[in-house]
């Protein structure tokens, strides 16, 4: 790919990022994870696959205003639109569009080829380890979200199972399963070096939280029943 052509494909990306949890520095991560599994990797298109890694979230502005709307599938058909505009070829806006469309994590759609594999494992790795914990965090602040909510007996609920969304419940829902969907051996072996670090955070929060809602619980139900 020659500088130009990465520099325009890079204008686009930031022209449509408005998101902290995907920024450009998501992307980037993205794509240098990308980079460093491809060369583990046999027959990887570096273009298509760098293309790929920059533009995968450039629908994320049109998910958040419409929720109906899949940033995946949309964000392919405007990578594509916008490559073709620039004067790529049919084939190469294609591929880089079958790589957006397949790299959503809750997704029926998986990824066929090589370098759509590869895009799905480094967007994966960003929700792995404690960066996963600490963007998941930041998106569920933004949004107003909370910790963890409570079960219906008062106490903190872990996430399993929950309905309210909460940082517990994408937890369980979503970043403790990751660590079995990736689709490359290197992928997988550099998800099984953050899973510790993201297990540890975890149940420490869960376990701070708890233990002073228990006793504080029990010896303020004591006070208020003094005489």
């Amino acid at each position: 790919m020659r500088a130009q052509d990465f520099q325009k494909i890079e204008a686009y990306m930031c022209a449509c990022l408005h998101d902290r949890a995907h920024d450009r520095g998501h992307v980037y991560r993205v794509l240098y994870t990308a980079l460093d599994l491809a060369g583990q990797e046999q027959g990887v298109e570096l273009d298509v696959l760098i293309a790929a890694c920059l533009l995968h979230d450039i629908a994320r502005g049109e998910q958040a205003a419409d929720p109906a709307v899949c940033h995946a599938r949309a964000g392919a058909e405007k990578a594509r639109a916008f490559l073709l505009a620039g004067g790529f070829s049919p084939v190469f806006a294609a591929r880089v569009a079958d790589c957006i469309r397949t790299h959503r994590f809750r997704s029926s759609d998986p990824p066929q080829s090589i370098e759509a594999k590869i895009l799905f494992d480094a967007d994966k790795l960003d929700a792995a380890g404690a960066i996963g914990i600490a963007r998941t965090l930041l998106y569920k602040g933004k949004a107003g979200e909370p910790l963890y909510t409570l079960r219906a007996d008062g106490s903190i609920s872990d996430g399993s199972g929950d309905s309210e969304p909460s940082f517990f419940q994408e937890y369980k829902f979503k970043l403790e399963k990751v660590y079995g969907r990736f689709l490359t051996a290197s992928g997988q072996k550099t998800a099984e070096k953050r899973r510790a670090a993201a297990v540890s955070f975890y149940e420490n929060l869960l376990a701070e939280v708890r233990a002073p809602q228990k006793a504080g619980a029990k010896q303020l139900a004591e006070y208020l029943t003094q005489d």
